[in-house]
């Protein structure tokens, strides 16, 4: 089982914050490819499990389940993901199935896979809000139910020195 960080910082301030010891990480960072999810459905009818824009992050799904930990670490924009995390989010939409089920009083997708990781998210930036904390919060909260994760945690960092301690 392996672990992924999907992160939006650029490779010099990856490389200060993060020092990869350890083989089975998959890093997921911006490479100027990725296209925005575009609700065809095609990872559930056409090609299930697998986005069909292949632009390299078309696996999300398969990688979701193939993990025993995923990171996030993102800039705080009013109080959710930077574009780039968020459409990372979007794009693991072939992780679950189009099937429905409630929980906890909600409808939510069933899973394709029968994995469960814990979910670690460390938001930065220097003037988040209180509101912006706490619309993080549920949202980390519903990604947590949503992708079937044993657990949330989350952090939020005024710099990127301060997240170095903990990650």
């Amino acid at each position: 089982m392996m672990k992924i960080i999907i992160h939006d910082l650029d490779q010099q301030e990856f490389t200060a914050l993060y020092e990869n010891k350890n083989t089975d990480v998959t890093v997921i960072s911006d490479n100027s490819t990725i296209r925005n999810c575009i609700g065809c459905f095609g990872c559930w009818i056409k090609t299930p499990g697998i986005c069909v824009l292949k632009d390299g992050y078309h696996h999300m799904g398969e990688l979701l389940s193939k993990c025993h930990e995923v990171v996030i670490i993102s800039k705080c924009v009013y109080g959710s993901y930077s574009p780039f995390v968020c459409n990372i989010v979007n794009r693991s939409l072939p992780y679950l199935l189009p099937y429905f089920a409630i929980k906890n009083g909600e409808t939510h997708h069933r899973f394709r896979y029968d994995n469960k990781f814990t979910l670690s998210v460390h938001f930065y930036g220097n003037d988040i809000t209180k509101a912006e904390k706490e619309t993080a919060k549920a949202l980390v909260a519903a990604n947590s139910v949503n992708l079937n994760s044993i657990g949330n945690k989350i952090n939020f960092h005024n710099s990127l020195q301060a997240m170095k301690e903990v990650i």
